[in-house]
């Protein structure tokens, strides 16, 4: 047990740290000269990895704050919150609260934010697939909507920011708006509630209107429609609405609803 933890900890410690040199030094009197090697490439080896799995899953952090500094970051990551399965597309979760913890990028405070939709996107991307179901929208009219709710697009996910994250990251991935407009937008302190879905093989993500964010939370809850209906702020037109989430994808289809009696005791 004690030659596993060291052997973790050489290679997942922070390079320098007292544990990593107790975990090297404990290894040198276990460990054939090769094999202490091996670690080390081991070691470079995550790196490498780290450097090139981060940006790949938040690539608007990784421009904003530049290649050298996104491949230190990930160097960092993967010794703070090292991988805890095989499958490398679900490391990197931990990046934005470690960004909203750190001091150095007290100057990008949108920063975290930003990665936690860039991630919500990267989660949408491998989420379970559904095909929609546009027969089924015919029951709207023919029953009780007490008893329906919307089915939503695999991944869909709020974000409520203090920051115009959504334009921050499509100013960057499809230049609508542009890098000035988002620029002005952050300096006027402009937030976004930015809604994430995956539209077939496309995780996409969008500014969700005030008037519509008291719905769509009730329906990410498994909510009634008349239920959902009821969250909506003045001025919602829920035919117009949901006319445009079926186009786009957001809403995929009509399931019965969650009665609220199963909500609450599913709640811890």
């Amino acid at each position: 047990m004690q030659q596993q933890q060291s052997l973790l900890d050489a290679m997942f410690a922070h390079p320098g740290s007292p544990s990593a040199v107790s975990a090297l030094r404990q290894l040198d009197t276990w460990l054939e000269p090769r094999a202490s090697r091996g670690l080390m490439a081991y070691r470079a080896n995550g790196h490498a990895l780290a450097e090139r799995c981060l940006p790949a899953a938040y690539p608007v952090v990784a421009q904003l704050i530049g290649q050298d500094n996104i491949q230190a970051l990930a160097r960092d990551l993967w010794h703070s919150h090292p991988p805890h399965c095989g499958d490398l597309a679900q490391w990197g979760d931990a990046l934005p609260a470690f960004l909203a913890g750190n001091e150095q990028l007290a100057d990008v405070p949108y920063l975290a934010d930003v990665a936690q939709v860039e991630w919500a996107l990267h989660r949408a991307a491998g989420a379970v697939d559904a095909d929609p179901d546009l027969s089924g929208f015919a029951r709207l009219t023919s029953e009780d909507p007490e008893t329906l709710t919307l089915r939503l697009a695999p991944g869909t996910t709020l974000i409520t920011s203090a920051w115009p994250v959504v334009s921050v990251i499509t100013a960057h991935t499809s230049g609508e708006p542009t890098l000035a407009e988002a620029g002005r937008r952050l300096r006027d302190g402009l937030g976004e509630t930015a809604v994430v879905w995956r539209h077939g093989w496309r995780p996409c993500v969008a500014v969700c209107p005030a008037n519509a964010l008291g719905p769509l939370r009730a329906l990410l809850r498994g909510a009634a429609l008349t239920e959902a209906l009821g969250q909506a702020a003045a001025g919602f037109d829920f035919s117009d609405w949901l006319t445009q989430a079926v186009h786009r994808g957001l809403v995929t289809g009509v399931a019965d609803a969650t009665p609220l009696s199963r909500r609450h005791e599913d709640t811890p």
